[in-house]
């Protein structure tokens, strides 16, 4: 059975391989691509990475997640960092979906990133 991937679920991501400055690792990812997008087959899914490493000077790019469900830990999506990944990248999941309000932050964060506001 083919999972669905839906806007505003977290699932585990593989970011490996990097270059220079972006962020790796096999981590948790929000998705944020459209879900008609994803419906329409899209080969690719835009996510935003999650660490659980909070760093000063930067809040207004990272959105707190609370622990739930499958998130085991407090931690912070960062909203600076966008990454298209193939969905074959993607393992499992949903870990959790994040609330109405989390969601509206993270677009507040990204409308800033892109220079939207």
């Amino acid at each position: 059975m083919v999972a669905v991937i839906r806007r505003g679920e977290i699932w585990v991501a593989n970011f490996n391989p990097t270059r220079g400055n972006e962020v790796g690792k096999i981590r948790p990812a929000l998705v944020i691509q459209a879900d008609e997008l994803t419906r329409a087959g899209a080969e690719t899914i835009v996510v935003l990475p999650i660490t659980s490493q909070a760093r000063q000077g930067v809040t207004h790019l990272r959105v707190r997640v609370s622990a739930r469900t499958r998130l085991l830990k407090d931690c912070f999506v960062i909203v600076d960092k966008p990454r298209t990944l193939d969905r074959r990248r993607l393992g499992e999941g949903p870990l959790a979906a994040l609330t109405w309000d989390e969601l509206r932050a993270v677009e507040r964060g990204m409308s800033a990133v892109l220079g939207l506001i």
